[in-house]
Formats: C-alpha cells, structure tokens, sequence
C-alpha cells in the first residue's frame, strides 16, 4: 500500500510554502472529474496556456482538457477512434489521447500520483528537498514540470539517447539534468544512478515510477474511468449493437502504471481482458529475453514492481522497425497522398494520426493483433492510450530521411500493405495461470536481490493481492482527504 504516516514538522512547512506561492493541490477525484474543479481556479485556466508553468495548471493533469493552447477549460475524454480502413480489423479501437495534457504527455498524472501522496503527509520536504524522476523519457518531463509547478526543485533522470525534443524541453525546467548510458531498454542503468544519488547525497527524495504505487493509483482511477466514459460515448452514439463489447486493453508497458487501469476495467466490465505490449527486439515478458530497441518510452529488461501481472491476460511483441515505419507513413506527405487517395482515409483522419508518438504507435499495432487473435467484430471494443504525439518525435523523421531517403508513395504503400493490413499473430503469447506466475518471478531479479524488496513482499503480490493492488485501489479518497486538509490549512480557498 501506499504509505500515508504523516510527518507533522514537515508538513507545516510544506502547507507554509504553498500559502506563499499560491498553490492549490488537486484530488483525484477532481482529475476523474473536472467539472469538480474550483470556480477561482477555472477563472485561471482561461487567462493561461496548456503548458504554463502556473500552479493551477495542476487541474489540468486529466484526460478531459479542452483540446486548445491556451485558455482551454473541460469535457469529456480526449479521445479518438481510428477507422477499420486503416487498422484492417472490424473491431472499434479508440485511443486515448495524451497530446492535451500539460508538457504534452499523460505522465504528469503518473508522476502527480507518486508527489501529491508524499507532499500532504509531509514525507516529501518540499522546502528542503529535490524531486528525483527516474525515467525513460516522459515520466521525468512530467515530473519536472510537476515539480516547477509546486515551487520544487525537480531532477530529472533519462537515457541519452531519448529524443533531443525532451532534453531541449527539460532544460526549461528541470533544476538538474542526468544522461545516463543507454537508450529505452536501459532501466537498470537508470535504476545504478538512483543508487548512486541515494548514497551520496541527501537533499533528495527519489520518485521511481517503476515501484512508486502512486503510479498504478492514478491510471488505475483517472486513466480506467476515462476509459469507461469513452466506451460509455462510443454506445451511445454507435447504435444497435455495434461496439455494445468492451473487448480490452492494449498497453506497451513502460513503468506498467497504465496498465493498472485495465484493472479498473476488468472490475467495470467483466469478461475483459488486458494485454501487455513490448519491442520485439526486447521481449522480457514473452520470452525472458533483452535487447535495446526503438520504441521510445518504453523501458525493458524487467517487470516493474507496479505490474499486477497475475490479472494480465496476454504478451505482444511489436517489432521497432514497424513503429518507425509508419511513424513517417503518419507524418510525411507520400504517406498522406497514400493514405487519403489510395486507403480512403479522409483528411481529418490523417490529420490525427499525428496524435501518435512511436509508443502510441506500438499500442495501435497491439490493439490490431489482439482484434486478430481473438476474431473480434464490430460489435467490440479495444482501448489504448497515445502516450504523447508526434510533436515528440519530428528530430527522428529528420534523422530516418537522413538514414533512408525520401519517403516515396511506392515506399507508402509497401508499409501499409506489410504492417497494417498484414498484421498478424505472430509473437504473442497468452497467459495463463503458470505462464503468469513465471512472468511474475521475474520481479525477483530486480526487486529483491538489487532494489531492497522482499520475497514476501513479492508473494504478497501474488497471493494476497487485497495486501497489494486491491488495496491500492481503495485508497484515493484517504488521499483525497489529505489532499482537502493540506488545502484547508493553506486558506487559498477561502
């Protein structure tokens, strides 16, 4: 469970400095829920950017922003629904999009969910201490960002080979910055550095998204009910029976943190099932293996202490060429004049398919396969989320046309017949129950003989999960209540 002792003396001094910089902390409740948001703090939102490093653009860490700039209020799930005429499969995938949230990517919500939890109980020295991201990329964007708006100092940790989009960003915000070798799948020297900074330096309290439950809490509540509400629009508005099904969820797994709404949504409707996704190149859970790949924002060679494997029904394993395949099919003018002219896509259609980053891609390529596997129909649904877009990503299509050449239609149309249309079911691989339980084993490795954790711990998780993730689950309102008190005592709200 998520700790919640409180620390008195520190936490005066944490309520202290939020009266003096003007900040308001949200609920989880209010990030299910926007509409609950403050009349003084929506008063704020509509003088002040999507990304402005403003206290109240806290409020903005959900799924329902207004899609604008600047000024933007709420509504329902930014969500969209991509048509069979491009994923070759009859069964409805919506995705959830992340493009809208604050820096441009839903890890301000994971990180949010691990901070917020330390802040109002005072185990986090806000005034005193440094907020350490441990990432493979977004999560310590969001971190930083997170952090810069509560007046923290925030570090901000990712491979050096993650996209120069990120650390050019970063360096507007992050109080330090910290390369580490490697690209996506070098968790563990990431997880070296933690160590390093652990031991050596004690104005730092470290936020690792990979163990932090604060992470799971928040896809589980803010991620899984988005999720329902998009489902719940698509039958409203789909007619008979057509998408009557929630089929599942297709998630390439990073810290794991959103597949823990799949949780949420097997609760809501029974009979779902939720399918992990990994690089090809990397394939620790369908195959115990290891690699580095491409597919950004993604971080292997291990299962995150935060993955409930044992309610996890299937692995896929997309293969980072694909990805970045058709990353230039979405987003260079072959693959538009392709797309529209020859697949049917209208130009909207195009136009949003650079919602996409290469993860997002990845979790579309998942949902495909999995429609495939399981035959679904039009009367099915498959949710997953676009972690970020292409905004991300444009310093790679320069460096693929440097590497390969202009993007031909002949080049167009060979992606889309050998990815898309011919997406099969190879490099899958379904769960059951010893299959689960040896994918589970493999947090032994990480988290018991290098992260400190203990084999009962790790049992817990397996056979007594209303210790663990149930547990988890029902702790946001406590939370909230101490997010209402830390409030109450600032007196901003008054």
């Amino acid at each position: 469970m998520i700790d919640l002792s409180i620390d008195r003396r520190v936490l005066e001094k944490n309520i202290g400095k939020a009266r003096e910089k003007g900040i308001i902390v949200p609920t989880f409740a209010q990030m299910k829920d926007p509409r609950k948001t403050p009349e003084r703090i929506k008063e704020r939102l509509a003088k002040i950017g999507l990304w402005d490093i403003d206290p109240a653009n806290l409020f903005r860490v959900t799924w329902k922003n207004e899609p604008k700039e600047s000024g933007g209020l709420f509504g329902g799930p930014n969500f969209i629904e991509l048509p069979p005429k491009l994923t070759g499969v009859d069964a409805r995938i919506i995705c959830l999009v992340g493009k809208f949230f604050p820096t441009g990517c839903h890890k301000v919500g994971a990180s949010f969910g691990c901070l917020a939890p330390r802040l109002v109980t005072g185990q986090f020295d806000a005034v005193n201490q440094k907020a350490v991201w441990p990432s493979t990329g977004n999560y310590c964007r969001g971190g930083a960002f997170n952090s810069k708006l509560l007046a923290v100092d925030g570090v901000a940790i990712l491979p050096q080979g993650m996209s120069r989009e990120r650390f050019d960003w970063l360096k507007t915000v992050a109080a330090e910055i910290i390369a580490t070798p490697g690209t996506e799948s070098n968790v563990k020297e990431i997880f070296d550095k933690v160590h390093e900074l652990k031991a050596t330096r004690k104005d730092v309290l470290i936020f690792n998204q990979f163990e932090e439950m604060g992470n799971y809490l928040w896809h589980y509540n803010v991620t899984g009910s988005a999720i329902a509400a998009a489902f719940e629009d698509i039958l409203k508005r789909g007619g008979a029976e057509a998408g009557s099904n929630f089929a599942g969820v297709c998630f390439t797994s990073g810290s794991a943190g959103t597949l823990a709404s799949g949780d949420y949504l097997k609760q809501k409707y029974p009979g779902s099932r939720i399918a992990a996704g990994e690089a090809l190149q990397c394939p620790t859970i369908l195959n115990n293996g290891f690699g580095s790949h491409r597919i950004e924002g993604i971080g292997d060679k291990h299962i995150p202490w935060v993955h409930n494997v044992k309610n996890t029904d299937m692995a896929i394993a997309i293969d980072d060429a694909d990805c970045m395949a058709l990353l230039r099919l979405f987003n260079e003018e072959a693959g538009k004049e392709y797309l529209i002219r020859e697949a049917g896509l209208s130009g909207e259609q195009f136009d949003s398919l650079a919602l996409m980053g290469i993860s997002g891609i990845a979790n579309m390529l998942c949902c495909i396969k999995f429609a495939r596997y399981y035959e679904l129909t039009a009367n099915d649904v498959v949710a997953t989320v676009l972690t970020d877009s292409i905004d991300m990503y444009r310093s790679r299509l320069a460096e693929l046309l440097e590497e390969e050449g202009p993007y031909t239609k002949l080049r167009a149309a060979a992606d889309f017949a050998s990815i898309l249309k011919a997406a099969g079911t190879d490099n899958m691989l379904e769960l059951g129950y010893a299959e689960r339980k040896r994918v589970h084993n493999l947090k032994y490795y990480t988290w018991v003989e290098q992260q400190g954790r203990s084999a009962g711990e790790l049992n817990d998780q397996w056979y007594h999960q209303e210790k663990s993730f149930q547990a988890v689950q029902n702790q946001a309102d406590e939370i909230d209540a101490l997010i209402d008190e830390f409030n109450a005592k600032t007196g901003l709200l008054k």
